[in-house]
């Protein structure tokens, strides 16, 4: 396709949107809570239901995508998030915030793996394709440490609804853009839509997020151990499903080969600990630095430029290095940098901060752009809808677990040290210790730079070629279709 880099364009505004709004609440939390009155609990679920239903929905909007055609559903998404844009921005209450962002999250779920999986359609050629996903996963991971940028700046003049107008500009381009530049793309005999297999799939994960995130947060009693058993129960059901039904939504087989399903865990891991640290370093940057919004949006800008710079040099690295070594590099790279926070303490000078985001910014730039890359290279171009939606999940559950499980541990400390009875570090309470705030801000830093360590080891692991392939660090457009490369 002769305008195929100025379609990838129009697709990075996508994926940009779906980074920015997944953060851009980080420092309009102090403002909701107090404007809307929002208690603890619906404060957490403001900020994770969008990424919650995102989780939920990926496989089946990707899946969808392939049989009604990706360039339409990115279309019609795209006019749905704009319209739960204004619905968000106005909503009167926590309540209705909420809800809002649930149909967010519906409508970036239809939006995510359209994106990426039109861009296995425009690039065949596999060098040209890495380059293509390094732009994108550059924008999304910039989009997400732009949040809180883009975020500061309104809330410097504007009230916090306005960080959800900005979408419809973006969209207006983007739907203009789409409709004459990109083409369209699905399979073209998909079989019958299994709403069975798509019910199970929403159910189950619903179910299981929802229970890991209750119970981080309250413990586990009756109704969460039962949400758990639903969500894996119906999971069960759904992949003994998509094995036995001739039109699957997905083809669960892949998970059968390491590579695939190693590089979709380290998806999971890697943004679990970052989303976090990002999300609850700019309420740490104002309540505790005392930092105006738009410098505790500014204050995390190094994480975006990194991610942007790095994950475009992704594409360029996989050229002379395999997918392993610089996957692995990343990962372990950006555990490091969350481990150097554990010593975080109110005295805490600003360019330990900021060196410390650079490095986890480039590590995550690289790692989703090279992980990405490798998943939808594994599955044929009329399958890349389903595919792209299994890679998104992983992301998006990592960031909403992330701030569900790490934003526990975190209230848990501030409550240990504080002697604070409210199950959230920055609620009324938060001026009364700065020191307990840090110290949980620093144990949840201590988590994720483990869990990136650890996923650094398995895709060492999981990723080691075969003999017969070490000597190619690099599969070109000729290789077998549905390989991966080392």
């Amino acid at each position: 396709m002769r305008h195929r880099w100025l379609a990838l364009s129009v697709l990075s505004l996508g994926v940009l949107l779906i980074g920015v709004d997944g953060t851009v609440l980080a420092v309009a939390t102090p403002m909701i809570s107090t404007d809307l009155g929002a208690s603890a609990t619906q404060i957490l679920w403001i900020g994770d239901i969008y990424s919650f239903v995102l989780a939920g929905l990926l496989i089946t909007m990707g899946s969808l995508g392939d049989r009604i055609g990706h360039k339409k559903l990115l279309l019609g998404s795209a006019t749905a998030f704009a319209l739960a844009s204004l619905a968000t921005a106005y909503a009167p209450s926590a309540e209705t915030l909420i809800a809002a962002r649930a149909l967010l999250g519906v409508a970036g779920a239809s939006l995510a793996p359209s994106t990426l999986a039109l861009i296995r359609g425009l690039f065949a050629d596999s060098r040209e394709r890495s380059v293509a996903v390094g732009i994108w996963a550059s924008v999304f991971a910039a989009g997400t440490a732009l949040g809180p940028v883009v975020g500061g700046a309104l809330l410097e003049h504007f009230w916090w609804g306005s960080v959800f107008l900005i979408n419809i500009p973006v969209i207006v381009v983007l739907v203009v853009g789409g409709s004459l530049l990109l083409p369209e793309l699905r399979n073209p005999i998909p079989g019958p839509w299994d709403l069975v297999g798509v019910g199970l799939s929403l159910v189950g994960m619903l179910g299981l997020v929802y229970a890991v995130k209750q119970g981080a947060a309250h413990g586990f009693h009756a109704e969460i151990v039962v949400a758990a058993l639903v969500g894996i129960a119906a999971l069960t059901l759904f992949v003994r499903r998509q094995l036995t039904t001739p039109n699957p939504l997905i083809d669960v087989r892949l998970f059968t080969n390491p590579r695939f399903s190693g590089v979709v865990l380290t998806n999971t891991l890697t943004v679990l600990g970052p989303s976090a640290l990002l999300y609850f370093l700019s309420q740490y940057l104002q309540l505790v630095e005392g930092y105006s919004p738009l410098q505790a949006g500014l204050a995390e800008l190094p994480a975006a430029v990194a991610a942007m710079a790095f994950g475009v040099l992704a594409g360029v690295a996989v050229r002379y290095w395999s997918q392993r070594a610089v996957l692995a590099t990343a990962l372990m790279s950006t555990g490091l940098a969350m481990g150097s926070l554990t010593a975080l303490t109110p005295s805490t000078t600003y360019p330990q901060i900021g060196i410390a985001l650079f490095v986890i910014g480039a590590g995550l730039g690289v790692a989703f752009a090279v992980a990405n890359d490798v998943v939808i290279a594994s599955v044929p171009p009329q399958n890349a809808g389903a595919a792209a939606g299994i890679s998104e999940t992983a992301y998006e559950l990592g960031t909403a677990l992330g701030i569900a499980l790490l934003g526990s541990v975190i209230a848990g400390v501030y409550r240990q040290l504080a002697h604070a009875p409210d199950t959230h570090p920055f609620a009324a309470a938060i001026t009364a210790d700065h020191n307990a705030f840090a110290s949980g801000l620093a144990a949840a830093a201590g988590i994720g730079a483990a869990l990136l360590l650890a996923s650094a080891l398995a895709v060492w692991i999981l990723l080691k070629p075969p003999p017969h392939q070490r000597l190619l660090p690099y599969c070109d457009s000729n290789c077998a279709e549905g390989s991966v490369p080392g």
